[in-house]
Formats: structure tokens, sequence, C-alpha cells
């Protein structure tokens, strides 16, 4: 049961983020701050674990050994680290023009930009249970999004571009982590790829923050909780919760993030959220668990036949 916690409480901690950003943004910061005391503080306290994690490992062990001798995964690894940090960049530049509630939506449309990658990759039509999941995520958005009912005079197209840009890079980062460098100790691989995610995010925004005097007046809170939600638990948790209970209940047990978004906006940044988007919510997580679910009851039925 602990190791179900573990991801559930990452997934929730990805959805406490675009309120957290909401209000720093009502702080008088812009994104480039944001996003780069994020990542600044982030990469500090991943290596700090990942020295202390090294440290305390055995003299010979895996983690003691994981980057001997070997640069390419480390350039792979910070390679790939470059889509989470452009992933940060877009969606917390989402979250300027578009709701929070809205902007998760948008950021959750990697799970069918994910499908589609993987029959590009595959060179494989994606199955039928994966293409009723598109229906209903596609359904989802719709009915979440507050349009149909015209609770919003007219979209911003360059917050929704941003948003579907941030899920794109996220569809990516999801793809190419799980083929990279999967030997390396799960806190490590963590702490490079935040290392590419930090030469991105500061070659685009320059660390202005660490002079200005930003950090002094209010963002430093925002930062830390920033850093320490987005960037140190999730992925900690995952790496101890995933391999645990398997990447289908995990993905399924992600799609919290989206109601934990959805509430934190309704709660702290009162932010309007109708019936009807609350069932759009419900469709877009039905359509995230619908394959893994369809996959369960095959195999449970095949089990029984045998």
């Amino acid at each position: 049961m602990k190791y179900y916690i573990y991801v559930l409480a990452g997934a929730v901690s990805f959805g406490l983020l675009s309120t957290f950003v909401k209000k720093a943004y009502e702080s008088g910061f812009h994104v480039g701050e944001v996003v780069g005391s994020q990542i600044f503080f982030g990469l500090i306290m991943m290596w700090i674990m990942a020295f202390i994690t090294a440290k305390s490992a055995k003299q010979g062990s895996a983690e003691a050994r994981t980057f001997r001798g070997s640069p390419r995964n480390a350039l792979l690894l910070m390679l790939v680290g470059t889509s989470s940090g452009l992933t940060g960049i877009f969606y917390y530049a989402a979250l300027q023009y578009v709701s929070a509630s809205f902007a998760i939506l948008l950021l959750f449309q990697f799970t069918w930009i994910g499908i589609v990658l993987e029959a590009i990759m595959d060179r494989k039509r994606p199955s039928k249970d994966k293409l009723i999941a598109l229906i209903f995520l596609f359904i989802g958005i719709i009915m979440a999004s507050g349009y149909l009912k015209g609770m919003v005079e007219a979209p911003s197209w360059l917050g929704v571009g941003l948003g579907l840009l941030s899920a794109l890079t996220y569809a990516l980062f999801i793809a190419m982590s799980g083929k990279v460098a999967n030997q390396i100790a799960p806190i490590t691989r963590g702490a490079v790829m935040q290392t590419g995610s930090f030469i991105i995010v500061m070659l685009i925004f320059p660390p202005h923050f660490l002079w200005n005097g930003s950090l002094h007046e209010s963002l430093l809170p925002w930062a830390l909780l920033l850093a320490l939600f987005g960037v140190v638990i999730p992925p900690l948790f995952f790496a101890i919760g995933v391999p645990r209970i398997g990447g289908g209940m995990a993905t399924i047990m992600s799609a919290a993030e989206l109601p934990t978004a959805v509430i934190m906006s309704f709660i702290v940044l009162h932010e309007s959220v109708s019936g009807l988007q609350w069932l759009g919510v419900l469709i877009t997580m039905a359509g995230i668990a619908l394959p893994e679910l369809l996959k369960r009851r095959q195999r449970a039925n095949r089990l029984q036949t045998e």
C-alpha cells in the first residue's frame, strides 16, 4: 500500500504547481524568474540527495559505479532533461494567459500526444483501446475548458499554444527518459537530467533573480515550494513507487494531478469551475485510465480461459 501512496503523493505534488505559479505571478514575478529559481534550487536539492546516496552506498555497488567512465550517459540524460526544462517554460508561460484549471488540462494532452509519438516511433497503428481513450480525452478537454457554456469570452490562443507545446515536450520527455541509462541510480539520473533542464532554462532566461533582489522580496518562498514539489518529490517518489506497482497502475494514479490542480485553482485562486467542467475532468481521467483498465480486464479474461 505504501508504494501506491508514494505515487499518489508524487502526482498530487505536481498538481500543486500551477497554483503556486499563479500566486508567484500575483506577487509580481515573471515566468523567467519563477521557472529559473525553481530549477536552480531544485537542482541543488537533487545533487545534495544524489551525493548523500552515493556516499552511503557501499563501494562497488550500482550507485557507486553510476557514472564511472560514462560521460556519454551523462550527456544523453542532460539532453533528455532539456525537454523537461522546456515543459516548465511552456507550461508556466501558458499560466500567464489561461486559468490554472485549463492549463493543467492542456498539459494533460501529453497522453494522446504520447500515443501518437509511440505510433510514429514503432510504425504501427494505435490499438483500439488507445483510440477509444483518445476520444475520451478530446471530449474531456472540450467540456472542461468551459468554452461550451461561454464562460470565457474568447480563448487566449497564445496560452492554448503554449499549453499544447508543454504537452508535446512532456510527452517527448516521457518517451525518451525511459530509454536512456536505466542502469543508473534513480536519484542520480534525476539530478543529471535536471542539470540539462537547468542549462536550457538558463540559456533562455539568464538567472537575473540571483542578483536583482527578487529572492529577497518574496520569490524565495515560491522558488523553494516549486523546487520541492516540482523537482524533488515527484521524481523521487515515482522512482520508489513505480517499479513496485507497475507503469500502468502508476499512469492511472498519476491522473490525481489533474483534480488536484483544478481543486486548488477553485479553492485558492477562486477560479470558476462549473459542473460541466468537473464532468470534463472526470472524462479526461477516464481516458487516461481506460487503456490500462482494458488491458487488465483482457489479462484477467485470458487467465480465466486458460
